[in-house]
């Protein structure tokens, strides 16, 4: 790695703001530049798990906390950054269909000629047992498309899915997708993430620098525009 440079691995949710301008700016900054493997959270906890170690992390609260008790992050090293919902795409110009309420949402997902989720990410962990509760899974899942990480708006581009399940901020990622809604509210789930530096990373201050510019104004406005609340 050259000089100025550091070692982060992210969670995809952010990275719609970070291409927006986020990591531009904080390059001509500080003269620093993170070098960002992109990654679902429960990607990155397996590769720590089998002794991967980045300067610094961005990942969900919970699994913070568990790498904080493995001693693998120190406590006082957690900076709150957003939070994040799910959310339904489609192609853009397609029809929006209704999800107002959880019934409607069930007869959209049911009508749907595929529906495109992840298996690896926050959302798919979340939807693929929500389907279950919701008395849907087998009829939706024969007409699934299914991806083990990523992001599920690219099957709307291609055209093998007419609706997509996903983090917003993730859905907005990809061009051409727009946003029906977020889940309705009784079934919504909502998850945190925050940045911390590894406690044996040998650029502590560089990770540092870089999270607190994650809740600077400039940055703070991005996330917003990428479909995150900031913290």
């Amino acid at each position: 790695m050259s000089q100025g440079q550091f070692s982060l691995s992210v969670a995809l949710v952010v990275k719609g703001a970070f291409d927006d301008g986020i990591l531009q700016d904080f390059v001509r900054k500080t003269g620093l530049e993170p070098v960002i493997e992109w990654a679902p959270t429960t990607v990155i906890l397996a590769s720590l798990e089998k002794g991967k170690r980045p300067d610094g992390i961005i990942v969900t609260d919970d699994a913070l906390e568990g790498l904080v008790e493995k001693k693998i992050v120190a406590p006082d090293a957690l900076v709150p950054l957003v939070v994040s919902k799910i959310g339904i795409g489609v192609a853009s110009g397609a029809k929006h269909p209704d999800i107002a309420t959880v019934d409607a949402f069930k007869a959209t997902l049911l009508k749907a000629r595929s529906v495109a989720y992840s298996l690896g990410g926050q959302s798919g962990l979340y939807f693929a047992p929500l389907l279950e509760r919701l008395g849907i899974a087998e009829a939706v899942n024969a007409r699934a498309t299914r991806i083990p990480s990523g992001f599920s708006a690219e099957k709307l581009r291609t055209g093998e899915a007419d609706l997509a399940v996903q983090q917003i901020s993730e859905l907005l990622a990809i061009e051409g997708t727009e946003i029906v809604g977020g889940l309705p509210e009784e079934i919504q789930k909502v998850t945190a993430f925050s940045g911390a530096s590894l406690a044996d990373s040998f650029q502590k201050e560089r990770v540092e620098a870089f999270l607190a510019f994650l809740r600077e104004p400039k940055s703070v406005e991005r996330f917003r525009k990428s479909g995150l609340e900031p913290r």
